[in-house]
């Protein structure tokens, strides 16, 4: 079996990518699987996984036939990110085995857990949604906006004088740093 191991850490001062490393390779030999490719990570709960989006690269192009990681919460940012890759994976006809937890999705058993982890994926992304519901009640009721603020309220003054000077809207935006959009409202509520 040709496989992908993927090892990651939240932060450059942790110093555990060599001995993840060095385990799964372990782990591997002991499986007699060949290793294809190797990513080290070191990032936290960022938005996009360049390194981890190789390894699916890997198994969408047909390259490997598993993908070996540490721990689950290493590989996924959220039960939700975890189910999506996993099922990815699944479809695609790659295997995903995690060391630590002993999850091996090949497995009927593995394949099990994945179908509770999708179980748990809507929970969270359902309790997400409450939270956020709740903030926003809470933040109307105490008479706060909520959202991204306005840009343009603080340039309000600069706007008017640079239009007054004969400055175009695009350079407006230019000299303060918003868009041309946001300096448009702003000049439509003022003569409105």
């Amino acid at each position: 079996m040709r496989v992908a191991i993927y090892t990651r850490v939240s932060t450059h001062e942790q110093q555990t990518l060599p001995m993840q490393m060095k385990t799964l390779r372990k782990y591997c030999r002991s499986r007699d699987w060949r290793i294809e490719l190797e990513i080290e990570d070191v990032g936290s709960g960022a938005k996009d996984r360049k390194k981890r989006e190789e390894v699916l690269n890997a198994a969408r192009r047909r390259k490997v036939d598993a993908v070996l990681v540490w721990k689950l919460d290493r590989w996924g940012r959220s039960i939700h990110d975890l189910f999506l890759t996993l099922k990815e994976l699944h479809d695609l006809g790659v295997s995903f085995v995690s060391y630590t937890e002993a999850v091996d999705l090949s497995t009927p058993i593995g394949r099990a857990v994945a179908g509770v982890l999708s179980v748990f994926a809507d929970f969270e992304r359902e309790m997400m949604k409450e939270r956020i519901k709740a903030g926003i009640a809470y933040a109307r009721k105490r008479g706060r906006r909520h959202g991204r603020p306005p840009s343009v309220t603080k340039h309000a003054t600069k706007v008017k004088q640079l239009v007054k000077q004969g400055v175009t809207k695009a350079e407006i935006a230019r000299q303060l740093n918003i868009s041309r959009a946001s300096v448009r409202r702003l000049l439509a509520r003022e003569t409105s």
